[in-house]
């Protein structure tokens, strides 16, 4: 009725500039249904790769969702539905993975060699911790892998002596580095390597640990991975399918415990991140 009226006035010359009348009066008319908000959909943030009035979540995210693993053209036509039921069954995950990930503690930032950057006694002291953290939660871990860098190692000796049992490797692609360029950008912060090596090897330890459990496990999974701090905020945006950018917008204590739970339908949840909650004030550090 609004609308109705405005065109009235423009045409009858009513109101100096009857475009002015018209664009005011549909701006102040209600939407049908009587509701004060706009309810026109908007365009998701151009990083989603999504359209508007989709969701954004990537189900095949991990490409393990089971649909994406079957060759549908090899389907036997004959034997149709039941047939495809059962290979979409063979492919199914049916455990849940819960992911622990632990940042080395308190380290020497001041060694010239990466060999020489050892755990400071507060460093020793934080693995203590968090190893009796762990223990305490009454958890069949299955495994510890952590980075090859001496800090990491150091941090899962102490911490393994809390868990015995529990099998370890070591490995590489965890260790520290610049996974992509950050967004906000941070000017005094510069990488010692170029984020275009550090990148391709800290998305390969994404795309090798954080996937839906395979369709094999039976039983969850509970595995820890002893990294560093920008590992693994990259991995939890990665994970929740943030923008990957935002990785520095997020801090972490040292010796701090992050837990990821994936469940057998590839969905994601963050139960924990960088708790050192069970650490006394004064033992908390993030140097």
């Amino acid at each position: 009725m609004a609308f109705r009226q405005a065109l009235q006035l423009a045409a009858c010359g009513l109101a100096g500039g009857s475009a002015a009348v018209l664009f005011s009066a549909v701006a102040v008319g209600k939407p049908r249904g009587g509701g004060d908000a706009d309810t026109r959909a908007t365009e998701p943030p151009a990083w989603t790769g999504a359209r508007a009035g989709r969701g954004v979540w990537d189900t095949n995210w991990d490409r393990r969702e089971p649909l994406s693993l079957i060759n549908l053209k090899k389907r036997n036509v004959e034997s149709g539905e039941d047939e495809l039921t059962s290979r979409l069954d063979h492919y199914k995950a049916k455990a849940t993975r819960h992911i622990f990930l632990i940042r080395h503690s308190q380290y020497h930032v001041d060694g010239s060699l990466e060999k020489d950057r050892t755990l400071t006694p507060l460093g020793r002291e934080q693995a203590e911790l968090t190893g009796l953290r762990l223990a305490s939660l009454g958890l069949k871990f299955n495994k510890i892998v952590h980075s090859s860098m001496t800090r990491a190692v150091e941090t899962t000796d102490i911490i393994s002596k809390h868990l015995p049992g529990v099998s370890r490797v070591s490995t590489d692609l965890l260790r520290e580095g610049a996974p992509i360029e950050p967004d906000p950008p941070v000017s005094h912060w510069k990488p010692e390597a170029v984020y275009y090596e550090d990148g391709a090897r800290i998305e390969a330890a994404f795309r090798n640990y954080i996937h839906r459990a395979d369709a094999r496990q039976e039983e969850d999974s509970y595995e820890i991975f002893i990294c560093h701090a920008n590992v693994i905020r990259y991995i939890v945006c990665r994970a929740l399918q943030f923008p990957p950018e935002g990785w520095l917008r997020l801090s972490l204590n040292n010796g701090s415990i992050t837990h990821l739970v994936i469940r057998p339908n590839g969905r994601v949840a963050l139960r924990t991140l960088g708790d050192t909650g069970f650490m006394p004030p004064d033992k908390i550090t993030r140097s």
